[in-house]
């Protein structure tokens, strides 16, 4: 009996440990080879982020991503849990008003790490940005058009931004193009 029982132990340790993982590994890569690798945004050769996963941007010359309860590091991915009668979320809440964010920019995601904001959100910040890059809203608009998603396949979702490809957009857009006011 053990020696049955470990030969079925055995047989579904390697199914479910190598045979299986290969398998979905390999079929990840023959469908999405970009995003079973992370979807990592490259930089003359150095990986500066990925599009799947929101980073902090501060700067006034950056749009910025929904806050985020884990600091955008993605080991720990979670929201807050705070609630409404929270007064830290109260606390950060207020602060995110006076600092000029709209709703749609106040609360954290469910993860913590959600990378687009809506087309609101980026419209919100279009004022701020633009003043900070000493650019036109209209140059600052059109970036935020260029890089709208619609909704997946026309039907799912709401058109979004994301802001990693949004920020790159702006900044080479600053480094390449001469200055429009």
């Amino acid at each position: 009996m053990i020696g049955a029982a470990l030969r079925v132990f055995l047989f579904f340790s390697l199914i479910t440990g190598v045979v299986y993982p290969l398998a979905m590994t390999g079929f990840a890569q023959i469908i999405s080879r970009d995003g079973a690798n992370g979807s990592i945004v490259r930089r003359n050769g150095i990986a500066i982020g990925s599009r799947l996963i929101a980073q902090k941007f501060s700067t006034a010359g950056h749009f910025w991503p929904r806050p985020s309860a884990i600091d955008y590091n993605p080991l720990p991915s979670g929201g807050s849990n705070l609630g409404p009668t929270s007064l830290d979320l109260k606390t950060r809440v207020e602060a995110s008003r006076k600092a000029g964010l709209i709703d749609d920019l106040l609360f954290t995601s469910a993860s913590g790490l959600d990378p687009e904001i809506s087309v609101a959100g980026a419209s919100a910040q279009i004022e701020r940005v633009a003043q900070a890059l000493d650019l036109s809203t209209q140059v600052v608009e059109r970036l935020v058009t260029q890089n709208t998603k619609t909704r997946q396949f026309g039907i799912f979702g709401d058109p979004r931004v994301n802001v990693l490809e949004l920020n790159l957009a702006l900044d080479d857009f600053k480094a390449i193009a001469p200055r429009e006011k």
